[in-house]
């Protein structure tokens, strides 16, 4: 699927929960469950997101010319966040990545049921989702020229 499709399923999983917050929040912490778990080795600081309130690791590779990330949080909420972002990210390339324009978090309504600080830590993941593309990118270009 493409990051569009995956946005719009998104798009679509949520409109079930008309908007109701007790739900929608219940349903996030249900997708941050769902995420397969990360590996403690990769729960370092180097992989940590700076800019969330709660801990957040994100560690990503290159595989066969399409990006895997890997995700937790030490919080329901925030790990069902980057759950989200996960899907929409993996298994993408570098450029689809980049190039990727997050529309599903304004559809969904996600500025009503996260609040400012949570807001400042969703935007610092997807950064953090395109720092890697960006660096994967490069490095995959370094193999193909080496």
């Amino acid at each position: 699927m493409t990051i569009n499709e995956v946005q719009d399923s998104i798009i679509e999983d949520f409109s079930i929960l008309d908007n109701d917050m007790e739900m929608t929040n219940f349903y996030l912490m249900e997708l941050g469950q769902k995420l397969p778990e990360m590996d403690i080795s990769l729960k370092i600081e180097e992989n940590q997101i700076k800019g969330c309130q709660s801990k957040v690791w994100l560690f990503a590779e290159l595989n066969d010319g399409k990006v895997t990330f890997n995700a937790d949080s030490n919080t329901a909420i925030t790990k069902g966040l980057v759950s989200l972002l996960v899907r929409v990210f993996d298994k993408q390339t570098p450029d689809d990545i980049l190039h990727g324009e997050l529309y599903f978090p304004e559809k969904i309504g996600m500025n009503r049921f996260i609040g400012t600080q949570r807001s400042n830590g969703f935007l610092a993941m997807i950064k953090q989702f395109k720092i890697y593309a960006v660096a994967l990118k490069s490095k995959q270009g370094i193999q193909n020229n080496g």
